[in-house]
């Protein structure tokens, strides 16, 4: 199995085998590739319907060019990575993950924080931490973390030398589903109150009302799911319920 960086030639391959409608898998074991770093190569530019080989191999040159850069001087000792994990393992799988945050809508800074929180075994870091892992300024951290604090994903709190720390807890999905519901739930009320203005039966009035009514199942079935999801992930083992047999 060939190793290295892909090569521009892989890379118009892959962009062939997307434009055909092959899987992941066979694009693969077309370049003697393991799968995982087809689907990484393609999350991390632009996705199966938005890949280009050409810009994709532009932005891994870039990358390159950034770690040469960032790549400790003579005598300078590499930070070493925790529990023996490979550190380009660590980084290639930073940014498939940021990849598909930002496929899912979260913009690219505040993904790349969120990796950050995510991967840290201490599930917390300062703004200066973030700046440095990041090498970003501090006015980009601190606009990152409003939206992620908007959206329920991160919170802050004071540490013993009184810093402020952003953190994400056990709870973090489920404070997201549930500011989430609470949107939609705006939305069901406005399209609703639509429905007086333009009239009960009209054709607008109806349109309004199906959808007030679709996006109300989603939000009841959404906090439902993530209130049944955390009591089921907060159950500790000794305290799950008997089984039919009597036993604990």
């Amino acid at each position: 199995m060939p190793g290295g960086r892909l090569t521009q030639q892989e890379r118009q391959r892959i962009a062939l085998g997307l434009a055909d409608g092959l899987p992941y898998a066979e694009i693969a074991r077309r370049l003697d590739r393991p799968t995982s770093t087809i689907t990484r190569e393609v999350m991390r530019n632009g996705g199966p319907t938005a890949y280009r080989a050409d810009l994709a191999h532009l932005a891994a040159e870039r990358r390159a060019h950034r770690r040469r850069q960032a790549a400790p001087r003579r005598g300078q000792q590499t930070p070493e990575q925790p529990h023996g994990r490979d550190p380009e393992a660590v980084r290639a799988y930073e940014e498939t993950l940021t990849a598909v945050f930002m496929r899912s809508g979260v913009p690219k800074m505040m993904s790349r924080v969120l990796v950050c929180l995510y991967t840290t075994d201490e599930g917390s870091l300062t703004a200066s931490e973030l700046v440095q892992r990041l090498q970003v300024s501090p006015a980009s951290i601190s606009k990152a973390i409003a939206f992620l604090e908007g959206q329920g994903l991160v919170r802050r709190e004071r540490d013993e030398r009184r810093r402020e720390r952003y953190l994400v807890g056990d709870d973090v999905w489920y404070q997201a589903m549930i500011a989430s519901a609470t949107s939609l739930a705006q939305v069901v009320e406005v399209s609703r109150q639509g429905v007086g203005v333009l009239g009960p039966g009209t054709p607008a009035a109806t349109r309004l009302e199906n959808i007030a009514r679709f996006l109300d199942f989603i939000r009841e079935s959404t906090i439902r799911a993530a209130e049944q999801a955390r009591e089921v992930l907060h159950t500790k083992p000794e305290t799950a319920p008997e089984d039919t047999a009597g036993r604990p």
